[in-house]
């Protein structure tokens, strides 16, 4: 651990759902830890050398060590019933490859779950109903689901689905973003924000309205 006295909580419990996620998180907590090195690399322990010196017995015990606190980092993180899966592996790079032939899916299944979700993607439309809020975070889930498989899904894109499926309703306030400005010069949470004081002040007046008719 580093000497910066940095010590993250427990890692998230993995219990067969949401594999993409977690495995996202348990990175990034073997990072913290700098332990993610004996996960990723490909070289097995090799046996210590015969009447070895003293600096490749501590070095063969410190990584020796560190394989068991990586197993260890795995072991906790997932629930009893996903560690009777890995409890027979020897290393925690076994483990870790274990758990991803299992729930990460073939690359075929990966490619399907991929078109379906561009499918959604593109079929995305705001309801009469929705804010913009709840509509870009619709827009969000499906974006970060495809994100998680593994593929890249920049931030440009779904603010041209934002701009391009939006009501007529806001078209004056889109005309008036790409007349004062270059609508990639600003960021989706901007535009968001903007359209989503739009929905405000068109409530209070109509909500003002309403009130003087009384």
């Amino acid at each position: 651990m580093s000497s910066s006295g940095f010590s993250p909580g427990p890692p998230s419990v993995f219990t067969g759902e949401g594999y993409h996620i977690w495995v996202i998180k348990m990175k990034t907590y073997l990072q913290a830890f700098d332990l993610w090195e004996v996960i990723k690399s490909k070289a097995e322990l090799a046996p210590l050398r015969a009447n070895p010196i003293v600096a490749q017995i501590r070095q063969h015990s410190d990584e020796i060590t560190e394989r068991h606190k990586a197993m260890s980092c795995i072991q906790i993180s997932v629930s009893d019933m996903i560690f009777t899966r890995i409890m027979a592996c020897e290393s925690p790079k076994q483990a870790w490859n274990k758990l991803k032939e299992e729930f990460q899916g073939t690359k075929r299944t990966r490619q399907q779950q991929l078109l379906n979700l561009r499918r959604d993607f593109e079929n995305l439309k705001m309801n009469e109903e929705e804010t913009v809020k709840q509509y870009s975070d619709r827009i969000m889930v499906v974006a970060n689901n495809i994100r998680l498989l593994g593929e890249q899904f920049s931030e440009v894109r779904i603010m041209e689905k934002v701009i391009s499926t939006l009501p007529k309703r806001y078209e004056a306030k889109i005309s008036s973003f790409e007349d004062s400005r270059d609508l990639t010069s600003i960021s989706l949470i901007e535009l968001i924000n903007a359209l989503y004081a739009q929905e405000q002040r068109r409530a209070s007046t109509l909500e003002e309205h309403q009130e003087g008719t009384f």
